[in-house]
């Protein structure tokens, strides 16, 4: 199997072991990701702020290279995917011209939820030589995967499943909590501090009342936030992953797996060692 990839800008730089983890797990499935050519931003996230036309047409160049491609696109950024849905949505609409050739048809699929339809969570147990089991974790989606679902297509966006799902398929305990799609602060913490400590504050805190030993995310901006702003916000440490890096971390059994999340402002080593997962 063959997908387009657009990885989006913070692929490329502060979530770079997000790409990495999610190029290992891709291939460990047998499926090949095809990136972009000369892909670009896709506008997230100030472009829909200052310009719709802009929020439309950024991401449209990427759109027309992968329409070219004859794939169906796969986006691992909450934001990105939901800036293409936008624009692919505007285009077919007919609200905004853009100047590039796009037919609006492309199957554009948000990454959690293309791996957790039912023939690739088989895929995935089948895959799984180190099930995590014993990891406690919630499951963290954020606003911009699911919201507003006229444009992401997600029906369950108060209670998301997708990434519940995968977690659950690589042998992990998900503990249920009422704060799935609860907002991080995004970049707001840019201009108030004040407010982005509030609000990732409140998300630390109500995850370690569940018991969780761990919280998973698909998004980079959400993984930066509750991962750099713990000390600051109050949070007692615990460890934030991509989804990918847990479902690589079961998939493959390797001693030197720890060098994975050495960039992880909260080292998530020493609960990967208590559990037994690293040694």
């Amino acid at each position: 199997m063959k997908l387009s990839f657009y990885p989006g800008c913070s692929l490329e730089g502060m979530a770079n072991d997000y790409a990495r983890s999610i190029i290992a797990v891709f291939k460990q499935l047998g499926i090949e990701l095809i990136e972009l050519e000369d892909w670009t931003c896709c506008g997230a996230t100030a472009a829909h702020s200052l310009s719709e036309m802009m929020a439309v047409t950024l991401p449209a160049r990427n759109l027309a290279t992968a329409e070219k491609l004859g794939l169906d696109l796969v986006s691992p950024c909450a934001n990105c995917f939901n800036r293409l849905r936008f624009s692919q949505v505007m285009i077919q609409k007919n609200i905004y011209d853009v100047p590039w050739q796009v037919s609006g048809d492309l199957q554009i699929h948000e990454m959690t939820r293309f791996l957790a339809e039912p023939d690739m969570i088989k895929l995935i147990k089948q895959r799984v030589t180190r099930p995590l089991s014993g990891l406690k974790v919630v499951c963290y989606y954020g606003c911009q995967m699911v919201r507003p679902p006229k444009i992401t297509g997600f029906t369950d966006y108060e209670n998301p499943q997708t990434l519940d799902l995968l977690a659950r398929a690589v042998g992990a305990e998900v503990r249920d909590w009422s704060f799935k799609t609860t907002c991080c602060g995004a970049s707001i913490g840019i201009g108030r501090k004040d407010i982005q400590e509030s609000l990732t504050g409140r998300l630390l805190q109500k995850a370690l009342q569940t018991g969780a030993d761990a919280i998973v995310v698909s998004c980079p901006l959400c993984q930066s936030n509750l991962d750099i702003f713990q000390m600051d916000a109050g949070g007692s440490g615990i460890p934030v992953f991509y989804f990918t890096e847990l479902m690589r971390l079961a998939f493959k059994k390797n001693d030197k797996a720890h060098k994975w999340f050495k960039v992880h402002f909260t080292d998530p080593v020493p609960l990967l060692k208590e559990k037994g997962f690293l040694t």
